[in-house]
């Protein structure tokens, strides 16, 4: 029996991770992020799919740790000095929008035929956002550390304090809730207290207890440090009456500053994804489809209503605190939900007798119904969120240009081209469209001017009609064509010098007629290489006489393949596939060597340029 019992719990494993990569897999491959893969997974799989798993809340007891490391991961990355900074976001900020939201979802509530109280503890429940979805959400978006997304950020962590108080509230509005409530006061004042206590244990205590495993030199024994913190700090405030995930957030915040942080991170770094995507799991499967069979109307209504009214409030809260239409729209997507917290507001309202079950269940399947909808929400918004209009406050664009060369795009590529120009006093204009790189681009002593360089206007703004050559340096292929294009076309005195994405590109480029193309990869790969065969020991000489053979193969390969084609020249390409049998130019090396300059100018690049392979 017991073999069979282990093997049955084994199965239920199986069955979770193979769910969750196969669902995630295919909803991250169909654009719908990772989210939803997991709850669709865990609907599938749970009591009310195959029934692979009758108890889905043992699960998200469990999984609730997913959360708490995920919090704990963003604590890292707040230095304290960083969150005082956002004190305001979080304590003005946050309390308007739960005041706001509180107040209007309660009157959604009242309306559709909730008693007051009923109603406000169904209204507070959905206010509290899910933090589980909405940082995965930002994690997966790249969002978390923008400007947004921090005020996103400090929302949910007032929203993780609030919990304490609306616990309180329901503890005072039970049945005989007077002496509840004042034991309420006093757990209120345990849960001061373990936070001053995991305040005092992060400053005195955490740093020293690392250094003194550090010095140990057992990699397994800081990976179960990192956890004991992680699992102590939730457990101190669970005790205390607090989030988990708020003692979570502390224990990083306080460790932020730590020469073990980056260490830390990796190590919880697995525990985290695995368990926060085992309570999407947990959710999906609580998703109770006989309520939703038996309350649809209900349910669909309550989702509807109340994700209206608090998105439409968080947008108001959001504009009239100073945010862009956009940053509004996305606050909305993102919060509009119900989270967890509603489940232990509505569990502990049902508890006291202020929710019937029935109640309760409906509520509850209207908050993972608002879960399942958010990532779907959050897609949808690139449809109506408006593409911010780029500042160029600071920025000046190009009016009257007259520089000897016009370098149109300044990356990388750009910036290391034009050194060599500028060392001999040429005078170079230079636009680009990246505005953050023109800024960062004047604190060293460089004046870019903001223009697109496919438009025609903007090229006779540059002096492109005045410059006796344009460098064309942008990274896009056919951004790159287009103002080739418009060169010949409308400046067809000045020489023109063209960054080639690879061989391909190059062919394109000479079929095309240009002056002079770099291919943008070869020369520094050619000296990469040469480097290589010094440090195996060939001496100098020989490593360079190498690579002038190389560049004559090549050349000789361009040649070809302008006649006949890419793929054209490839015998001459030296393969790892068995002893390479390179064979033989067709001219001598030191013939091959002028061959390659004459074959250069004539394909259009100038003398020593990079005509190579790198494909």
């Amino acid at each position: 029996m017991a073999a069979e019992s282990h093997g049955v719990e084994l199965g239920q494993v199986v069955a979770l991770l193979g769910a969750g990569v196969a669902a995630v897999t295919v909803f991250k491959r169909a654009g719908l992020g990772s989210v939803l893969g997991y709850l669709a997974a865990g609907l599938a799989i749970g009591p009310y799919g195959l029934g692979l798993f009758t108890d889905p809340q043992a699960i998200l007891h469990t999984a609730e740790l997913g959360v708490v490391m995920f919090l704990f991961v963003i604590g890292l990355e707040m230095q304290p000095s960083r969150l005082w900074k956002l004190r305001a976001q979080i304590f003005g900020l946050g309390v308007a929008q739960v005041l706001a939201c509180g107040g209007m979802v309660t009157g959604v509530g009242v309306a559709l035929g909730m008693t007051p109280v009923v109603a406000f503890i169904a209204a507070m429940g959905f206010t509290l956002s899910s933090t589980a979805i909405v940082m995965q959400l930002l994690d997966e978006r790249g969002e978390t550390a923008s400007s947004r997304g921090q005020q996103v950020v400090s929302i949910l962590l007032l929203e993780d304090l609030a919990i304490v108080p609306l616990l309180a509230l329901v503890a005072f509005l039970a049945p005989g809730g007077t002496e509840v409530g004042s034991s309420r006061l006093e757990g209120v004042l345990i849960g001061l207290a373990s936070i001053l206590a995991l305040v005092a244990a992060g400053r005195w205590f955490l740093n020293p207890f690392f250094r003194l495993l550090a010095a140990a030199h057992a990699r397994e024994v800081m990976t179960a440090a990192a956890l004991l913190v992680v699992l102590g700090a939730a457990l101190l405030m669970q005790l205390g009456g607090l989030s988990m995930a708020m003692g979570a957030f502390l224990a990083g915040v306080l460790l932020s500053e730590s020469t073990f942080r980056h260490q830390l991170e990796a190590d919880i770094e697995p525990f985290r994804g695995i368990l926060l995507g085992l309570f999407f799991l947990a959710v999906g499967m609580a998703l109770d489809v006989g309520v939703v069979m038996r309350a649809w109307p209900t349910i669909v209504l309550g989702v509807v209503a109340f994700m209206g009214a608090k998105a439409a409030t968080i947008y108001v809260v959001a504009r009239l605190s100073g945010s862009s239409h956009a940053d509004g729209l996305h606050r909305a997507a993102l919060l509009a939900q119900g989270g967890e917290f509603a489940f232990v507001l509505y569990s502990a309202a049902a508890g006291v007798g202020l929710f019937v079950q029935e109640t309760n269940a409906v509520l509850t399947t209207t908050v993972i119904v608002s879960m399942a909808l958010t990532p779907v929400l959050v897609l949808a918004l690139r449809w109506f969120e408006p593409a911010e209009p780029a500042s160029l406050e600071g920025v000046a664009v190009p009016f009257g240009l007259d520089g000897c060369v016009l370098m149109i795009g300044f990356g990388r590529f750009g910036q290391v081209a034009s050194q060599s120009l500028l060392a001999r006093g040429y005078n170079v204009s230079i636009i680009d469209t990246d505005i953050d790189m023109i800024r960062n681009a004047a604190g060293f002593g460089f004046q870019v001017y903001y223009g697109d360089g496919t438009r025609l206007d903007v090229l006779h703004a540059s002096g492109a009609g005045r410059a006796r050559a344009i460098a064309v340096c942008v990274d896009d292929q056919a951004a790159a064509n287009k103002i080739v294009e418009l060169v010949q076309s409308e400046f067809p005195l000045a020489q023109l010098l063209v960054r080639a994405y690879d061989r391909e590109h190059a062919l394109h480029l000479i079929q095309h007629g240009i002056d002079h193309y770099v291919r943008e990869t070869f020369e520094s790969a050619m000296a990469f290489g040469e480097k290589a065969l010094q440090v195996l020991g060939v001496p100098e000489d020989e490593a360079a006489a190498v690579a002038d053979e190389i560049r004559a193969r090549d050349a000789e390969r361009v040649e070809l393949e302008v006649a006949g084609g890419l793929q054209a020249g490839t015998a001459l390409v030296l393969g790892n596939a068995g002893k390479p049998t390179p064979v033989p130019l067709t001219r001598p090396r030191r013939a091959a060597r002028a061959l390659s300059d004459a074959t250069a100018r004539a394909m259009g690049a100038p003398d020593g340029a990079e005509v190579g392979s790198e494909r």
